[in-house]
């Protein structure tokens, strides 16, 4: 069976949850990271030397981290979620991309600052750039799911691995205390997603 490694209070953990879920793929996870600790352990480094979460560990005993990278490494053989073609494939994987190394950048800035910050210790003015930068990034998203004409559903045009790595982070989004430009596309999807009953599951409870 998979075992995942990492605490489930974590959105890239959250992410390989969701995914596991949707595919019906049983697995076992074991808390680690944050309050759990573990990571700095030798056994756990061993399998993942950067000591963060999650990491699986496969019924053959393959080990993969980077979130994201476990997400294709589950969906290699899922067409639905992740396209076997090079053009299809690309636009899953560029917002795959998109999410670690611009939105979540901000999104981290913001939730750790609101959520696990007392208040007197808070950087108002860091927390202030990071709200504006996600507000842009969450445009971006805005004018992909409008589309050409009709608009589409999902980031990618079809559910995908590209909306499981963004869902966690987009529930952040909506549940933080903070001013938000409407954008009724972004909101819709979120709407979309919070009908998925895996993602309510594993993405969409109270902040902590």
């Amino acid at each position: 069976m998979l075992t995942i490694w990492g605490r489930n209070t974590s959105s890239n953990v959250m992410k390989v949850l969701w995914l596991c879920d949707e595919l019906g793929l049983p697995f076992r996870r074991e808390d680690a990271g944050g309050a759990f600790g573990r990571t700095k352990e030798p056994a756990y480094l061993a399998m993942n030397p950067n000591s963060t979460v999650p990491t699986i560990v496969d019924a053959d005993g393959t080990v993969v981290w980077e979130s994201n990278a476990i997400l294709r490494y589950l969906c290699a053989s899922q067409e639905a979620l992740y396209p076997a073609t090079p053009r299809r494939r690309a636009v899953v994987d560029q917002w795959l991309d998109w999410q670690q190394t611009s939105l979540n950048v901000r999104m981290s800035t913001l939730f750790l600052g609101l959520i696990r910050t007392p208040e007197a210790q808070r950087d108002q003015a860091a927390l202030a750039t990071a709200r504006d930068q996600a507000e842009g990034l969450f445009g971006i998203l805005e004018g992909q799911l409008e589309g050409q004409l009709e608009g589409r559903d999902f980031v990618a045009g079809d559910f995908s691995i590209a909306d499981i790595a963004m869902g966690p982070v987009l529930h952040r989004w909506f549940a933080l205390p903070i001013a938000r430009a409407e954008q009724p596309r972004v909101r819709a999807w979120y709407e979309r997603l919070l009908a998925r009953p895996a993602y309510a599951r594993h993405c969409a409870g109270a902040l902590t």
